[in-house]
């Protein structure tokens, strides 16, 4: 069954999302953070992971490797459902490499564009691969092709690694990305939103009510 995230560092979502009984972790980023009005990533995150208490991934600011990896030790020993949020670059694989030899090396590799770069996050220790389907498709490209292709390599060569769709848009990118096999399906709380929006459904209980108030009134 694919996991639901919630990308946001908004604790009045989450908190709505968790309510309804299908959330299973959140994503943020710096951008993220800064919208919800906060700049303490660990008291934001820590208290994200308390409404949720699965998955929250939180990301690096260095660019460097040294960097990378000192800032993970930090953000992977606030809480043990805290994945930390590493760049498919040349610096962030070595950097995966490093971290996903500790005991409790919580990767989600981010920033991924191709089914080659998720594959060389597999190989170098990610637990998460996520694919930024969106801003492909922004760029003229079919983002959900790279889902589908990691989807098939990891399931041929045996990774443990998930395949996460995200930079997810709208309700269409969430049912291509469950029909490719994505493990996690991360989305703005809005798309949840839509999700289980349909105006049948909104027409279809009008009626009831109505039929059911005309039972009640005659009786």
């Amino acid at each position: 069954m694919a996991q639901i995230f919630l990308d946001t560092a908004k604790v009045e979502e989450i908190r709505e999302a968790v309510s309804w009984g299908v959330l299973d972790g959140v994503t943020t980023n710096p951008t993220l953070m800064m919208r919800a009005g906060t700049a303490d990533l660990k008291t934001n995150t820590l208290e994200i992971v308390d409404i949720v208490q699965g998955p929250v991934s939180a990301e690096v600011v260095s660019t460097d490797v040294d960097g990378m990896v000192e800032e993970a030790r930090d953000i992977l020993a606030w809480s043990e459902h805290v994945f930390v949020k590493i760049p498919s670059t040349v610096e962030g694989l070595k950097a995966m490499k490093k971290i996903s030899a500790w005991p409790h090396g919580r990767i989600n590799a981010t920033l991924i564009f191709s089914a080659n770069q998720a594959y060389l996050a597999a190989r170098a220790g990610a637990s998460y691969a996520s694919v930024f389907v969106g801003r492909m498709d922004d760029a003229g490209f079919d983002g959900m092709d790279v889902v589908r292709q990691t989807r098939a390599i990891f399931d041929n060569y045996g990774f443990d690694c998930q395949v996460l769709a995200a930079s997810i848009r709208h309700p269409e990118h969430v049912l291509d990305a469950l029909l490719a096999g994505a493990d996690i399906i991360t989305m703005p709380f809005g798309v949840l939103q839509k999700m289980i929006r349909s105006p049948f459904t909104d027409v279809g209980l009008e009626r009831f009510l109505a039929d059911w108030d005309k039972v009640t009134n005659s009786s």
